[in-house]
């Protein structure tokens, strides 16, 4: 990639009712990719930018702006920028790629680099015994209740939405952070990874959701990175070619 780097990172949760420094933290993460523009090959992320994101046909929730331009930044200097949706920003539909030019992702991607193979994705969802889970993110994903949910103002919609996102953060009692790594046989995505392992051969796994970042051997030849959050580590993980490093920024 003749010295330049593919940059991953996730679960910034911009807008968080909980957070009180959401522009500091807006701030930092713009500085951070200023910094890495000259050396950027592609930027992944990988879901959760946002604590709550909903396109109206004409209004996108307020702030951001910063980020934004950053974003607008990296795809009109012909530097891709890949979006996988998170749990809190699924409802991401026409704007980002409309107007900032990025790569909107969906589902979990199958992605080859240099030779190398990835599953990349936000991370959530891949726990088949989570019933309760599962069941909330096919309603979020379903279109029908997509546009049940535009018919509400604006001001309505994301009053309700930011009261469910404070709301199920309160539940957990932690605020914002996730637990620590649970270990091998406790991990959803672990588990998860495992399993792929089992039919087909995978280089690296790459996810957020979790907010804690790690970098777990799954085999001799494969690894699971998470890249940890914009929260509390302010952590990313690159791709120089060969390998994968987590690191935190400064």
């Amino acid at each position: 990639m003749q010295d330049k780097q593919i940059y991953f990172l996730s679960d910034a949760h911009l807008g968080a009712t909980v957070l009180k420094n959401n522009r500091e933290r807006e701030q930092r993460l713009v500085d951070f990719l200023e910094e890495i523009r000259p050396t950027c090959a592609a930027l992944y992320l990988l879901g959760d930018m946002f604590d709550f994101w909903f396109e109206y046909k004409r209004v996108i929730p307020k702030g951001h702006t910063r980020f934004l331009g950053e974003l607008c930044r990296f795809t009109d200097g012909g530097i891709p920028v890949h979006f996988f949706t998170g749990n809190h920003d699924t409802w991401a539909f026409s704007y980002l790629h409309g107007e900032c030019g990025v790569t909107l992702h969906f589902e979990n991607e199958w992605i080859t680099i240099c030779h190398k193979r990835f599953l990349i994705g936000h991370g959530d969802g891949l726990n088949p015994g989570d019933k309760a889970y599962t069941r909330l993110r096919r309603a979020f994903h379903n279109r029908f209740l997509q546009r049940v949910f535009r018919l509400l103002h604006p001001d309505a919609g994301i009053k309700l939405a930011n009261a469910w996102s404070s709301h199920s953060r309160l539940q957990r009692g932690d605020g914002v952070q996730a637990t620590a790594y649970r270990g091998d046989e406790e991990e959803a995505i672990v588990l998860f990874c495992k399993n792929i392992l089992q039919r087909q051969h995978v280089d690296y796994f790459v996810f957020g959701h979790r907010h804690f970042p790690s970098d777990v051997a799954l085999s001799p030849s494969s690894r699971y990175i998470n890249t940890g959050d914009w929260i509390t580590h302010f952590s990313y993980a690159t791709f120089d070619g060969s390998e994968m490093t987590l690191h935190q920024a400064r």
